[in-house]
């Protein structure tokens, strides 16, 4: 719907929308558990969706405006490229090591970090901020300057979740340290799906699906290694070090692969240069 040269804006209005729900929904959710029982959220949660699938039938397109006919053999074969899926799994990891944190983020900061639980709905809604302010810096670099956001981005993110581990019991730091890593983890990680749609241009349909799926394996593997760690007597810290360690796996195995050149841009097939 946004044309080939926006992926990155269109990729950041979508993030967005998903970042303001956890900056709202989130915080609501958790001081609706607290004050009615965790069922109040799933209520909530219905009584919210319903108008949402009103709004997605009416006024998204079954296909967009010059869209050419889905082929699948065609866009799998496209998806096949080692440099996308790559990408992807870069992406996967990211996602996986935000959200291993934020699952476990209420625990952090009441016990470790000695926040009251009156504080959890504010800290939720601080870190919903952060990834708000992310996706839209890494929306207005993606198109253009990608390299200038993954670079820098990619050395601070695992830096940031050491700095959260060693610093998880101070209060402020906690405070800090949610929103930052919070805007890190998502101006790389959509600038990630940006690329990635790049690369599959030729795969329009299947790639931002494919995309989507790799945020979402993230958003399960992360938790699962998070408790998996606590598990493993490391604490609720435990999961700020295997964030850590997922962000560091990813950009060190990957970074030939970020710094090769860039995808072709608007207009063209997609293939790279």
């Amino acid at each position: 719907m946004a044309g080939p040269a926006a992926k990155g804006r269109a990729a950041s209005v979508l993030l967005g929308g998903i970042t303001l729900a956890c900056v709202a929904g989130v915080p609501a959710g958790a001081a609706l558990g607290q004050l009615w029982g965790w069922r109040a959220a799933f209520w909530a949660v219905a009584v919210v969706s319903a108008p949402a699938v009103v709004a997605v039938a009416r006024s998204v397109p079954a296909t967009p405006p010059g869209a050419a006919v889905p082929d699948a053999r065609r866009e799998l074969r496209a998806l096949r490229r080692p440099r996308l899926l790559v990408t992807l799994l870069l992406g996967a990891l990211v996602n996986g090591a935000t959200f291993c944190t934020f699952t476990y983020l209420a625990p952090v900061v009441t016990d470790v970090a000695g926040y009251g639980r009156q504080w959890v709905p504010v800290l939720l809604a601080l870190f919903g901020l952060g990834p708000f302010a992310g996706v839209s810096i890494g929306g207005r670099m993606a198109d253009s300057r990608p390299m200038w956001l993954l670079l820098p981005g990619g050395l601070a993110l695992p830096a940031g979740w050491i700095l959260f581990g060693v610093a998880a019991g101070d209060a402020a730091a906690v405070f800090v340290l949610v929103f930052v890593q919070g805007t890190l983890s998502f101006a790389v990680g959509s600038t990630l799906i940006t690329r990635a749609l790049y690369a599959a241009a030729d795969a329009p349909s299947l790639g931002g699906s494919f995309a989507t799926a790799a945020l979402n394996v993230g958003a399960t593997a992360g938790p699962l290694l998070g408790g998996a760690a606590i598990d493993a007597g490391l604490g609720y810290r435990g999961p700020l070090w295997v964030s850590a360690l997922l962000v560091a796996l990813a950009f060190a195995v990957a970074g030939p692969v970020l710094s090769a050149p860039a995808v072709k841009r608007a207009g063209e097939t997609g293939a790279e240069t």
